[in-house]
């Protein structure tokens, strides 16, 4: 029962790591021993972080534009020269685009649809070779994708691509976990509330204190939070568990 939660050894990839939830999970990850691959599309950005990191464990930064297909298969390739196999692969680049229903644009939409929900599964697709050879029946090889509680419940911004195309992770994952159990591989996903990031700034700082005010327990999210969450989904501790979304918003989406 003591090492329910070790992901020490463990190699993983984490997409949008250079920032916000990515970076934390990235964190959580290299803190508790885990070789970690952290991509994103601003290479000075994904390099500062990784730097950052490497001074607590094992950060390697891969910077690539996981929203095209052609960026998918150069990443999973250059990760395919550097690693034997892969034990964790978190889709959690994303990105959000809002505008008044009157205007919403082509442009807004393809692009969020792009990084949050076809480069997820179009990488996936590219680095299961490399999950099926570290899955086994006593240690399943992961998948953790980042959803959103706006994927649950209708977020009241006008960002519509974004609830959507976060709704779609959350059945994505159920889809895949169901064809990919059998092969030892688990997919589950983090439905995440507001925490500090990019994303959210602009929110926060206009909201923020409304939002902690309405949320049960009275403040947005920490990284240990997030991070704690997607250990656990990493580890022996949820061996059994595939197919879920977990939320972690203190409450938001219950109420």
């Amino acid at each position: 029962m003591k090492n329910l939660f070790d992901i020490s050894g463990k190699v993983a990839v984490i997409t949008g790591g250079s920032r916000g939830i990515g970076e934390m999970i990235a964190q959580g990850f290299v803190e508790n021993g885990a070789k970690v691959y952290i991509t994103a599309r601003k290479t000075e950005a994904c390099n500062a972080t990784a730097d950052r990191l490497s001074e607590l464990g094992t950060c390697i930064s891969l910077p690539y534009d996981l929203s095209t297909v052609e960026g998918v298969e150069g990443f999973a390739k250059e990760i395919a020269e550097r690693e034997e196999k892969l034990d964790i692969l978190v889709n959690n680049a994303g990105a959000a685009w809002g505008e008044p229903i009157d205007d919403y644009s082509e442009d807004g939409w393809d692009k969020v649809f792009n990084i949050n929900l076809k480069g997820p599964f179009f990488l996936t697709q590219k680095l299961l070779p490399l999950l099926r050879k570290a899955a086994t029946y006593e240690e399943p090889a992961r998948i953790i994708n980042t959803a959103s509680i706006n994927g649950i419940e209708p977020p009241i911004l006008e960002t519509y691509a974004y609830s959507s195309s976060k709704a779609g992770m959350i059945m994505l994952t159920r889809h895949l976990a169901g064809r990919l159990a059998s092969e030892n591989i688990l997919v589950n996903a983090i439905a995440p509330g507001p925490f500090p990031s990019n994303m959210m700034a602009a929110t926060l700082a206009t909201m923020g204190d409304a939002i902690k005010a309405d949320n049960p327990r009275k403040r947005i999210g920490e990284p240990e939070d997030i991070a704690g969450v997607a250990i656990f989904l990493a580890s022996r501790a949820s061996a059994y568990t595939t197919g879920a979304c977990v939320p972690c918003d203190g409450g938001a989406s219950q109420v």
